[in-house]
């Protein structure tokens, strides 16, 4: 019982020493014990049964009477002892080797059997040393490279199978240059530029020449495996701490540092401009939400980075300008070094003549609405990219991003768009139709146009600055596939909201049309008189008069609706339908004339309304004895008789606040009810295509929207299964409900939120 005791309290101050190693170096972020460090690093190509375990034994020595203890700390096999004595060596990058019968032309590694990790614990975990077993070469390089749980989250070349040791010295005696290599071969590599760089704060074994060769080949490592977020992130900053440690010799080199989060460059930049009091623009705004842990880019600014970029540079010009400025903080600025190798100590520099304000809340929380709004904005285009087979320049991608992110100058589709509909305006007062239109979109001709079509002819206008009528949300009346539509310019524009007047004009227009056109023919005196509601009304604005008179047109040329009308009006009191009635005589007089085929499609329009049709004759006897106008019969044939005159009443109406007329109207027709076709059947609920395991695991999952890798790692280990594999299988099956993957590795976890709406819908 006293052994196992020792052996956990000296167990604890291992941990304790090593660990407060690090601690002191990493401050201003997780430990890299936690979440996104250790499980992005090691996530993309392996995962190995015996990570994340420690293990302690004892035995008693009949020589010393003392506990050894053995404490495996490592992920990965156990190292052997070597029984090579020779010093661990630097070779150098012009240097040949030929090691366990693999002919290595180029150096960068360490070489040897006895070298300490630089941290003072375990062998140097980049040595190679060609006394331990390894595999034969290779003979096929076409082969799958060969790797196994030894292979582990933090390698080690010593802990390192046979098999292998064999494919790591393959990948030495190579270019180096596979993309497809298991990363955790080039991790033990980067381990040995990452001591020679750091070794060389201390020593000056390393020449400028060297230096400098060291940093190439840390950036040709860089752009062969960006694609593993974790290397690119430990490599760009191993880059910036080169470019500190010799400032003046890489001075020419720091641009070409790949963009990277909590990186050196952006908290000194930021201080130096906050020092200087100039103001922070918007490049250095997105740098600053990059690198803070109280934000995370969600999926669309990820997804699109630089269209977020963009817009995120417009908005915050919209903002604030030239920029923020920020006062200097007391904190002095604190940059830490955290290495890729466990077998190295962090590296602290600390900026004395410089603040810290990158740990300032009071400026991230003014960026935050600009970028949430960005996101927002970029949301439905960054849907639509994650689905497969789309492009940034399909024609439905350009629709879905912010107008000022596509317009005419940067895109033929719109400019050859704008050119038609200019000419549609010009020649045809706008008139068109749906399929006409829809030609320039370069998609098939759709079944129906629902809400997703509607939304793809609105924004294509709008970008060249055309305005279309109806415009749904104006005009409160849908497109229709076999319809036609009117265009007009300029376009409503972002901000326009349509006011009270232009609400009250619209629907009086409705009705108008509908009793214009019961015979199927509309008089020109009956279109003129429509058009001076629009024309004599002072409320309405420019923009609106425009609106108005464009929608005034395509009612015209469209189909009367009047489902759902008849039971409106029978809410109607009496002292509103006399109005009502009024108003419809008045428009179907207009053109002042009056016979037998007037009364009777006057009498149809009152049976469809649910009006007494037998009331006709009087009332237009009531309406045409209290005009000063005469009417003029269908035989007479005195062209210079006086015609009857829409009433001035009629045309002021809506101006009137006291008047019944505007609720009325607004009663009557509130909504069009035509109902949206179905296309496509919808997805079920259930998660079906999945198994019971995979399912419940989407269903935690679906709490909340990021996972740290270890988070999802427990969930996996109960539910026996493996990380990347579930996440492929979840993918795959939501790749066939809604062409996109739900859930985002990088590291972390992202739950694709927008997706899991659209999988439920």
């Amino acid at each position: 019982m006293e052994y196992f005791i020792g052996a956990i309290v000296v167990y604890i101050l291992y941990r304790w020493i090593s660990g407060n190693s690090r601690t002191n170096t990493i401050k201003d972020q997780k430990s890299r014990n936690t979440q996104s460090q250790i499980s992005e690093y090691r996530a993309s190509t392996y995962a190995s049964p015996s990570a994340n375990t420690s293990s302690i034994s004892s035995y008693d020595s009949a020589d010393d009477e003392l506990a050894t203890f053995t404490i495996q700390t490592s992920y990965g096999y156990e190292s052997e002892k070597s029984l090579n004595k020779k010093k661990g060596l630097w070779i150098g990058d012009n240097e040949q080797l030929t090691i366990n019968s693999r002919k290595l032309n180029k150096g960068f590694f360490y070489f040897g059997g006895v070298m300490k990790s630089l941290s003072g614990y375990d062998v140097e975990p980049s040595l190679v040393d060609e006394t331990r077993a390894v595999s034969k070469p290779s003979l096929d390089n076409s082969a799958e490279i060969y790797t196994d749980e030894s292979l582990g989250y933090w390698p080690s070349y010593a802990t390192l199978s046979k098999g292998c040791k064999g494919a790591y010295l393959d990948w030495l005696a190579s270019e180096r240059s596979n993309p497809n290599i298991p990363v955790g071969y080039v991790f033990i590599y980067f381990y040995g530029l990452e001591r020679r760089v750091i070794e060389s704060d201390t020593t000056s074994d390393v020449s400028d020449p060297e230096f400098i060769a060291i940093f190439d080949e840390v950036l040709r490592l860089n752009k062969v495996f960006s694609d593993n977020r974790s290397f690119n992130r430990y490599s760009s900053h191993l880059l910036e701490l080169m470019t500190l440690l010799r400032p003046l010799l890489l001075a020419s080199k720091v641009d070409e540092i790949p963009e990277t989060t909590n990186a050196f460059s952006f908290k000194i930049k930021l201080a130096e401009t906050v020092v200087k009091e100039h103001p922070v623009g918007a490049e250095l705004a997105l740098a600053w939400l990059k690198n803070t842990i109280e934000y995370s880019l969600k999926m669309p600014a990820r997804r699109c980075e630089e269209e977020f970029k963009q817009l995120f540079e417009i908005r915050f010009t919209q903002k604030f300008g030239e920029g923020i400025l920020v006062k200097p903080n007391k904190t002095k600025l604190h940059l830490s070094y955290n290495p890729a190798s466990n077998g190295i100590h962090g590296v602290d520099l600390t900026m004395e003549e410089l603040p810290d304000p990158s740990i300032l809340k009071g400026p991230i929380n003014k960026l935050i609405p600009i970028a949430e709004r960005c996101t927002e904005e970029l949301a439905s285009y960054s849907r639509y990219l994650g689905k497969v087979e789309t492009s940034k320049n399909d024609i439905a991608a350009l629709m879905l991003l912010p107008k000022e992110l596509a317009n005419e100058s940067n895109s033929p589709v719109i400019r050859g768009f704008k050119k038609w509909a200019e000419q549609v305006i010009e020649k045809q007062d706008g008139l068109t139709t749906i399929k006409e239109f829809w030609f320039h979109t370069g998609m098939p001709f759709p079944k129906a146009i629902n809400k997703k079509e509607n939304e793809l002819l609105t924004n294509l206008a709008s970008k060249a600055n055309i305005g279309i009528a109806p415009d749904q949300r104006f005009h409160q009346a849908k497109i229709t596939v076999d319809g036609n539509i009117v265009l007009f310019t300029p376009a409503h524009g972002e901000f326009f909201e349509p006011s009270i007047a232009f609400n009250q004009v619209s629907l009086t227009m409705r009705l108008g049309v509908m009793v214009a056109t019961i015979d199927g023919y509309v008089d020109q005196e009956e279109k003129f008189a429509l058009q001076r509601l629009v024309d004599q009304d002072e409320k309405l604005s420019p923009s609106e008069k425009n609106s108005l008179k464009a929608y005034l047109i395509w009612r015209l040329n469209s189909p009367v609706n009047t489902v759902g009308l008849k039971a409106r009006i029978e809410k109607l009191k009496t002292n509103e339908i006399e109005f009502l009635k009024k108003f419809m005589i008045s428009i179907a007089l207009v053109d002042g004339k009056v016979d037998s085929s007037e009364i009777k499609q006057i009498e149809k329009l009152y049976t469809s309304l649910g009006l007494d049709r037998s009331l006709v004759a009087r009332d237009i006897h009531n309406l045409t004895a209290s005009s000063s106008r005469t009417f003029t019969s269908s035989k007479s044939t005195d062209t210079s008789a006086n015609t009857f005159k829409l009433d001035e009443g009629i045309l002021a109406m809506h101006e009137s606040e006291t008047s019944d007329a505007k609720t009325m109207l607004e009663n009557i027709f509130a909504v069009d009810d035509e109902p949206e076709v179905e296309i496509v059947s919808r997805v079920q609920t259930e998660s079906d295509g999945l198994d019971d395991a995979h399912k419940k695991l989407f269903d935690i999952l679906l709490s909340k929207e990021i996972w740290s890798r270890n988070e999802v790692h427990e969930f996996c280990s109960k539910l026996s299964l493996m990380v990347d594999g579930a996440i492929e299988t979840i993918n795959d099956w939501a790749y066939e409900k809604v062409n996109a993957p739900v859930l985002d590795d990088d590291g972390d976890i992202y739950v694709d939120l927008e997706i899991v709406e659209e999988l439920k819908e």
